[in-house]
């Protein structure tokens, strides 16, 4: 297997996430915590996020159907949206979207950096 090419490949996409605005800077700073003892290190924090994350928007999603109009218990989740019910439902499912497109974009990022090896980490692109 050419590993060369995968981590290009990996630094190519990881550029790619940066321009998008997918990234930045702090997850670098999280990249950077990886060592010989935790490889995998960033990875695990983005899979923690997306399992807490998911289940914080049920939650929301559950309150805006349940309770449309207690702005108190929404408050609970998202201080932020307190406007009229259906801008919020519209602009949560956008959050939504976002959060899906990313979750996407990065574990097609840490699949081609496992191929890749372990040398294929934690390079920062050029802005």
């Amino acid at each position: 297997m050419d590993y060369s090419n995968l981590r290009h490949q990996a630094a190519s996409m990881k550029k790619s996430l940066f321009d998008q605005g997918y990234l930045d800077e702090q997850f670098c700073q999280v990249e950077d915590l990886q060592d010989e003892a935790s490889p995998n290190f960033a990875e695990e924090v983005v899979t923690l996020f997306f399992k807490d994350s998911a289940r914080l928007m049920s939650n929301i999603e559950q309150a805006l159907e349940k309770y449309a109009k207690d702005f108190n218990r929404w408050d609970t989740y998202m201080q932020q949206l307190k406007g009229s019910c259906s801008s919020c439902m519209r602009s949560f499912q956008e959050v939504k979207r976002e959060h899906a497109v990313l979750r996407q974009k990065l574990e097609a990022y840490f699949q081609l950096l496992r191929q890749a090896g372990p040398a294929g980490a934690a390079t920062r692109p050029a802005m």
